[in-house]
């Protein structure tokens, strides 16, 4: 029987390729805040004409993680302390009422936080932040979603790349927050397991709530 030729495999759209590439790079911090990007470089960068470079800069400037200067490019916003504080803000709101609906947890959930703990710490070990902080995030969502409100997961998931880059950006900044990290996830799946509402939702608003302390320059 004659071997069926494969159909080549068909790539995303040049728009959404500049779009991907640009916002990887911004989030593992292959571009700092405060690097200014021009559409040619891009262009190169990719192998796409300069079109498909303006859309996709455009729907970055949308989310908040670039800002355009016509005729000179596009500038990565560094992530500030009111970023910080807001996020900080919202994910305390969510987060404390997820933890609290998360007791008695329900079923699978805590063995999923045991496989992401295990394979957040594999990262930091190998010192891939950038996967470790996907992870940290990962782990957060799994208890909003467990809450069974999807209005309340899309909510949170609208502060994913905010977390992210964020996230990137303080373990760089501070290594030794990495451990600390991890220590607070095991606390808060010990409260889950025995079933401890109010000690989950006090581990919750410690691990969160020390973002805020960094907004206001109190880490040092």
């Amino acid at each position: 029987m004659p071997a069926v030729p494969l159909a080549p495999v068909k790539q995303p759209p040049a728009a959404d390729r500049v779009y991907t590439h640009v916002k990887q790079g911004v989030l593992e911090r292959h571009y700092e805040g405060g690097t200014l990007l021009t559409e040619g470089e891009l262009a190169d960068a990719v192998g796409v004409s300069r079109t498909p470079v303006r859309e996709a800069l455009l729907r970055l400037e949308v989310e908040g993680l670039i800002r355009l200067y016509p005729k000179k490019g596009a500038l990565v916003l560094p992530v500030s302390a009111q970023e910080i504080a807001d996020v900080v803000e919202t994910r305390l709101l969510v987060e404390v009422h997820a933890a609290r609906k998360a007791v008695p947890a329900p079923a699978g959930l805590v063995e999923r936080l045991e496989g992401l703990l295990a394979e957040q710490k594999a990262q930091a070990a190998a010192g891939d932040l950038a996967a470790a902080a996907v992870t940290d995030r990962c782990f957060h969502a799994e208890i909003v979603r467990s809450g069974g409100n999807e209005i309340l997961s899309r909510l949170y998931d609208q502060l994913r790349d905010r977390q992210l880059r964020m996230g990137v950006a303080v373990m760089y900044s501070h290594p030794d927050r990495i451990a600390k990290t991890l220590a607070e996830h095991e606390e808060i799946l010990d409260a889950l397991r025995a079933g401890d509402a109010e000690a989950a939702v006090d581990v919750v608003h410690r691990h969160v709530g020390w973002f805020s302390h960094l907004a206001r320059g109190e880490v040092r």
